[in-house]
């Protein structure tokens, strides 16, 4: 059966996914001379965006306009962080972007066994940014068997990973500003 809001709610996530990658994540450091500098982030905010858009929608929707956003960036149009095509598969960003599925589903988890609190959203956001950081590593890990490209895998990790994990971890912190308001406005609908 076709349900419009299911519609509304994937075609918004999409929307949302689209913009939040193109975004890059700057914290202005105030200096002496009352300037302010921009100091840039590595990341985008591709992965908090999924982690709010899992908490406020059901795992479906999530799960179905990653997957379109994931389409339209393979055969469409270039709308990755670091462009896009069908080439893309080759690169290990890749890797990251299908470990956005595990992300969805423990966070969606653990929305749906009870009220989430700050500590429970701690912990599976944690978690689930280690599930994303692995399923890259492990990607990379069969591009590296499969290619034998064994010189280049240490770098790759260092790179995609140990230089992003921790930045990662920062962004449940803004994050758990929205959990209280997101979890009143769920349960407060739903009762």
């Amino acid at each position: 059966m076709l349900n419009v809001y299911k519609i509304i709610e994937t075609l918004v996530s999409i929307q949302i996914l689209i913009i939040s990658t193109m975004i890059p994540v700057y914290i202005p450091l105030p200096f002496i001379q009352k300037t302010i500098n921009n100091f840039e982030i590595p990341i985008s905010w591709q992965i908090p965006t999924v982690i709010v858009l899992t908490l406020i929608f059901h795992k479906k929707v999530v799960f179905r306009a990653f997957t379109i956003y994931l389409i339209i960036g393979l055969f469409i149009a270039p709308i990755f962080h670091q462009g896009g095509s069908i080439g893309y598969l080759l690169t290990p960003n890749f890797g990251y972007l299908i470990g956005t599925y595990p992300l969805i589903k423990i966070i969606d988890n653990s929305n749906k066994k009870d009220k989430i609190n700050i500590i429970n959203f701690l912990k599976k956001g944690f978690l689930s940014i280690l599930a994303l950081h692995l399923t890259g590593i492990l990607y990379n890990f069969i591009q590296m068997a499969l290619y034998s490209q064994f010189n280049i895998f240490l770098y790759n990790i260092g790179q995609y990973s140990l230089g992003k994990i921790g930045y990662h971890f920062l962004m449940l912190i803004p994050i758990i500003l929205l959990v209280k308001p997101i979890n009143y406005f769920i349960y407060k609908n739903n009762v």
